[in-house]
């Protein structure tokens, strides 16, 4: 009897491990580049957003996938030593969002890459065609650079005294120069002063802000720009302090207390490459996945803000507004 217990259970054992192989030869590995630090909320909710959809699709991580996250915390030579990290790791598909794409490109030139919060990936000499990528990557346009213009229209209907305004930019993304050309023309169509910031560091942010604001009748552009996103509560602070106007690039702005902002949907973003993700791993080529472009732009009004800066805003920003924070 003991005899045939010790062949069920040496067969058990077999299947087991049998089992245990099949299983490990389906699970897949993705890798995940973050631009951010992990403690940003902000960046951690568009994480989140990929692993729900991810798990939606049927892929869930410590199942049947396994998912490598590294977080750059907005720094350049950082992102690049993850970049190669992962790249080693040799993941079925790696997901590089805004300025982690660049770093990930430059380190692999067949492992598949799936790219988000990309502003116009043509103008930035990334594609050629939006329908037809080509190579190892794919993925999703955030914006195009036009939408500085209209965060400057915004906030001239919102702050009509404003006669300056400061446009805050990194330094370091690649599309500071067309933003900057954007928000600068725009301005002066409306007669007002352009002025450019550039920062990277909170502190540089506060420094940039309390000088500008040092004259009357100033308002600020925030272009959607990743470090900036990770700095939001600072910024936002620093902006209240100045009582300075500012429209924003990314919705995460207006709903933690900035003024207004006008955006696609970064969390949005983040649900949909999940189904690019889920095609590429089972065996889709990412050059031939079309870079799907924003369909939807979301305008977003924090009347609470508008009151603490004596502003009123007009009935036509409310009546266009898909969002009012009060």
């Amino acid at each position: 009897m003991r005899r045939r217990a010790f062949i069920a259970a040496l067969g058990g054992a077999a299947a087991w491990s049998r089992a245990g192989r099949a299983l490990a030869d389906t699970v897949r590995t993705v890798g995940v580049l973050m631009p951010a630090s992990e403690r940003d909320m902000a960046s951690a909710r568009l994480f989140d957003a990929l692993l729900r959809s991810l798990a939606q699709l049927g892929w869930r991580d410590g199942a049947n996938l396994k998912v490598e996250v590294r977080w750059a915390n907005n720094e350049a030579a950082r992102a690049k030593t993850y970049a190669q990290e992962l790249v080693t790791l040799k993941p079925d598909v790696i997901v590089a969002p805004a300025t982690s794409f660049q770093p990930v490109r430059e380190a692999t030139r067949s492992i598949p890459i799936v790219f988000l919060l990309i502003v116009d990936p043509i103008a930035q000499g990334s594609v050629s065609s939006l329908a037809h990528p080509g190579g190892n990557f794919t993925g999703f346009a955030f914006a195009e650079f036009s939408i500085g213009g209209k965060l400057v229209e915004l906030l001239k209907e919102v702050a009509p005294h404003a006669t300056r305004v400061l446009a805050l930019l990194d330094p370091d993304n690649a599309a500071t120069t067309e933003w900057w050309r954007s928000i600068e023309d725009a301005a002066r169509e409306l007669g007002l002063e352009p002025q450019q910031a550039l920062a990277r560091t909170a502190d540089e942010v506060e420094a940039a802000i309390r000088a500008f604001a040092q004259a009357q009748n100033g308002g600020m552009i925030v272009p959607a720009q990743s470090r900036f996103v990770s700095l939001s509560q600072r910024l936002i602070a620093s902006a209240a302090r100045e009582r300075m106007p500012a429209a924003y690039g990314a919705t995460v702005f207006a709903r933690e207390g900035g003024l207004l902002s006008y955006s696609s949907d970064a969390v949005d973003q983040f649900s949909r490459a999940a189904s690019y993700v889920d095609r590429i791993l089972k065996g889709a080529n990412p050059g031939e996945l079309p870079i799907e472009q924003p369909t939807k732009f979301d305008l977003i009004v924090n009347l609470e803000t508008a009151k603490a800066l004596g502003l009123t805003i007009p009935p036509s920003i409310l009546a266009r507004a898909d969002e009012v924070i009060e």
